[in-house]
């Protein structure tokens, strides 16, 4: 199973991992979240996130979502990546995260194709069709 760390700003990550388990119906086993502040020194959120890292990978890989990229959780995220092994994604959004909770069991390369897949895909423009509109 392909462990997931998302480092984002603020609560964003923790909101994330609680919308999964209510679409899910049940809380994701690992899954992890790094909340960056503006107060925080990436220096030392950096071995946290490592260390969390560590704990994730049970064999088959992390993948590592970030909210923006160029921003501080983005920057930290970087430092983790190791090709094949931990991977990373800029932008994550619910769809995207639900897409790799249900692919996790494939591949990392997998998950990373997959994911950005679900996250893209869930981006649309919803219109009101004539026929559907009230009275």
């Amino acid at each position: 199973m392909v462990g997931i760390l998302i480092i984002a700003h603020g609560a964003f990550g923790e909101t994330l991992i609680h919308c999964a388990s209510h679409v899910l119906a049940r809380r994701p086993q690992r899954v992890r979240q790094v909340g960056v502040t503006m107060h925080d020194d990436p220096e030392l959120i950096l071995p946290q996130a490592q260390d969390l890292v560590r704990q994730l990978d049970a064999g088959s890989g992390v993948l590592v979502f970030t909210d923006i990229l160029g921003a501080t959780p983005s920057n930290i995220a970087t430092r983790l990546l190791v090709p094949g092994r931990v991977e990373g994604i800029a932008g994550v959004n619910l769809p995207m995260l639900i897409r790799a909770l249900t692919y996790r069991e494939d591949k990392l390369d997998c998950v990373v194709r997959k994911a950005i897949s679900g996250g893209v895909e869930g981006v649309v423009h919803i219109i009101k069709e004539p026929s559907n509109a009230a009275g």
